[in-house]
């Protein structure tokens, strides 16, 4: 019985240094990268000779590992999505020597703009799965079709006219080398607007991966509005079509009958 006594006493310590090593007792678990941006400004006024804008995202990635940090593991993606809307592509073909809408589909709920920049090319940062998860990049952004019966090949071909329709008009863009680290886990991140920008909210959403995986996104709006009489002519289009209507009809007469006086021949 002594002898029993005598081992328990001496296991004691053991048995207790390891409960100070189990997990959640006595260690602590390191905190998340996290992730912070700012904008060069909190709002863009379109005016009659907008040509188009420079936006500059400032971010840093805080809670880093300093090794990963060092051989480049850290990536950041950086997006300016404009207002969300329903969009309808349709398709023309040649019917009795006419072409004519023969067919449409409506994707609800995308971004009308889309501009992205990336520390580098999104397909190095991570696999297209995960894009496609997180719904990065032109190529990724959800299509999802409203009442839609046809086949998938129909599908595939709408969604790439869509995406093709909006890049060739500007409204979608792409830097694969626009985010730079300017230290350790500061970044700049440039993004360019185009001339034709929709009014409204946008907002800027910047992504961190580490080591190909996705690690959190920060989000904030950005004001794009319309000034002088351009801001004049939209809202009373919005506000009194009928009034709107008119007056623009009104105004091509004249517009005409004044021309008709001036170049007419005697």
């Amino acid at each position: 019985m002594l002898r029993l006594l005598l081992l328990l006493t001496l296991f004691m310590p053991v048995a207790a240094s390891a409960q100070v090593l189990l997990p959640g007792q006595g260690t602590t678990r390191a905190e998340r990268e996290g992730l912070e941006i700012g904008t060069s400004t909190s709002e863009i006024a379109i005016t009659s000779d907008f040509r188009g804008a420079d936006l500059t995202i400032f971010g840093a990635v805080t809670n880093t590992d300093d090794l990963l940090l060092a051989i480049g593991q850290y990536d950041v993606i950086v997006v300016l999505e404009g207002p969300r809307e329903d969009a309808t592509v349709r398709k023309k073909e040649r019917v009795f020597g006419i072409w004519i809408n023969t067919s449409s589909m409506t994707f609800a709920d995308v971004p009308h703009s889309y501009s992205m920049s990336s520390s580098r090319s999104i397909d190095d940062i991570t696999t297209p799965l995960d894009l496609t998860g997180e719904g990065i990049g032109i190529d990724h952004i959800p299509l999802r079709p409203i009442d839609f019966a046809g086949n998938f090949n129909s599908l595939n071909e709408f969604r790439n006219a869509f995406r093709r329709l909006q890049q060739s008009g500007g409204l979608y863009e792409r830097d694969p080398s626009g985010v730079r680290f300017v230290s350790s886990n500061l970044f700049k991140a440039s993004l360019r607007l185009p001339a034709n920008i929709p009014n409204g909210v946008h907002t800027v959403r910047a992504y961190l991966f580490k080591s190909g995986k996705f690690v959190t996104q920060k989000s904030q709006p950005l004001r794009v509005i319309k000034t002088g009489i351009e801001q004049t002519i939209t809202d009373a289009a919005h506000e009194q079509p009928i009034f709107y209507g008119c007056f623009a009809v009104l105004l091509a007469v004249l517009t005409g009958w004044g021309a008709s006086l001036i170049f007419r021949k005697d």
